[in-house]
């Protein structure tokens, strides 16, 4: 992994997309601190396609896709994608409290578009209440003493997220790896984050929807005959083994510098890594890619 620092500004005028995990990627001890909160900020409003990509559950990422400035997320490891497109015009209804009668046509004529939710779930996620995933949510907290269910378990659609480091008392690294292990025993897909192990039915990953996404919504297209660059188009920031599909896929991939504590159990490592951890690492990220594209312009 080379310093973020050594990023050229080549490179980073060709990027389109910025991708990122969400947990210890961009967040800072399960806050989202204002330094990467503003650098989203600033990525958008520097045209780029900002797209969080995380495995947190279909009830965080409807808020995402609502009130963060970003083009969509993809949740839940790739289950499906969030994201918001403009609605159709007004063309009726009340006219506003104060509003006298005689100007409720002009306020419906200037009433702005309101934005429209839109979703498309994996052809293969699978509920999960499925008979496998509660097997294995019983034989893990049997096996495994400490572990528990994610907090955020009530708001997912399709996989189960077992907490062994997100609250107290944080288990070892070792702990998650056996509930990996459990899961695939028993047939399921498992990916350990920095605080979870999830759990789901499905062939899908992360990055599948998340190329899936682009392509449909936006047009990005994989290098190819007559093509160049699709892949150093898109830059992928992440901390833990549940994105290593993405660092792999990715020339450009970053990670913040915690992906350290992970380096033994990923075989494809990312292309640059910040000095800095968690959400502070991806300010610096973003930073450095905003700073070199204007002085490659």
């Amino acid at each position: 992994m080379k310093n973020i620092s050594e990023m050229t500004a080549g490179e980073a005028s060709g990027i389109r997309y910025v991708l990122m995990d969400i947990d210890d990627t961009i967040t800072s001890n399960g806050k989202l601190p204002a330094a990467s909160y503003d650098a989203l900020w600033k990525l958008h409003a520097a045209g780029l396609k900002v797209l969080p990509v995380t495995g947190r559950p279909a009830g965080w990422c409807d808020l995402i896709a609502r009130e963060w400035p970003v083009d969509g997320v993809v949740g839940e490891n790739g289950a499906f994608v969030f994201w918001e497109e403009p609605g159709p015009h007004e063309s009726g209804g009340q006219a506003r409290e104060g509003q006298a009668c005689g100007g409720a046509a002009e306020a419906r004529r200037s009433a702005p578009r309101l934005p429209v939710l839109r979703a498309e779930y994996h052809p293969g996620a699978v509920r999960n209440n499925h008979p496998v995933l509660l097997r294995v949510r019983e034989r893990a907290f049997a096996e495994v003493p400490g572990l528990r269910d994610a907090k955020d378990q009530f708001a997912r659609l399709f996989d189960i997220a077992l907490d062994f480091a997100e609250e107290d008392p944080v288990l070892p690294l070792g702990a998650a790896e056996r509930v990996k292990a459990i899961a695939e025993e028993e047939g399921a897909v498992a990916k350990i984050s920095s605080i979870h192990v999830n759990i789901w039915m499905g062939e899908y990953d992360k990055l599948s929807m998340a190329e899936h996404f682009l392509g449909g919504r936006f047009g990005w297209r994989p290098e190819g005959p007559g093509r160049r660059g699709g892949g150093r188009e898109v830059v992928f920031a992440g901390d833990s083994p549940n994105d290593e599909p993405m660092f792999a896929r990715f020339p450009l991939s970053c990670a913040v510098a915690n992906i350290r504590r992970y380096e033994g159990l990923i075989g494809n490592l990312p292309g640059f890594v910040s000095t800095k951890e968690c959400g502070e690492g991806f300010a610096e990220i973003a930073g450095t890619i905003l700073k070199m594209r204007s002085g490659y312009e």
